[in-house]
């Protein structure tokens, strides 16, 4: 059992709770007893009332020709609670629309999980262990 994050007693707090430590992963098992981690709370986007996982939005602009990477967050929205927004990068020599990654997401996993924005920076935000720094982004973007 893990005790606690190191020098971080407000961290250790938040997850632990009847000597639990809360992830905060979202999952599922399968028929088979297979569990799934298809994304985390705090990425979890919830935008009228209809649940969107930033990994699986993720997924499918990542699999678009011509990008390199991209990270999927929720920013507040005076309508919808939270709007759905990717920041791409795309590889060079590559011209990618808005209207491109929206379309492309709509057409296969549906309106309510396509991006309403989609902003290309040149780089994404990163951790000291190389991840994607979603803190950073959604400090950066609002409506």
């Amino acid at each position: 059992m893990i005790g606690e994050y190191l020098d971080q007693p407000d961290a250790t707090a938040q997850v632990q709770e009847h000597r639990w430590h809360h992830t905060g992963d979202i999952g599922y098992f399968d028929e088979d007893g297979f569990l799934y981690v298809v994304d985390r709370t705090k990425d979890l986007i919830i935008t009228g009332g209809f649940n969107v996982f930033s990994a699986e939005v993720e997924a499918t602009i990542a699999a678009l020709p011509g990008v390199r990477e991209c990270a999927v967050v929720g920013v507040p929205d005076r309508k919808w609670g939270e709007m759905v927004t990717a920041v791409v990068v795309a590889d060079r020599g590559y011209e990618l629309s808005e209207d491109t990654v929206i379309a492309s997401v709509k057409a296969a996993i549906g309106s309510v999980q396509a991006p309403k924005r989609v902003h290309f920076v040149d780089t994404l935000p990163k951790t000291t262990a190389g991840k994607i720094d979603k803190k950073v982004i959604r400090a950066g973007r609002s409506t």
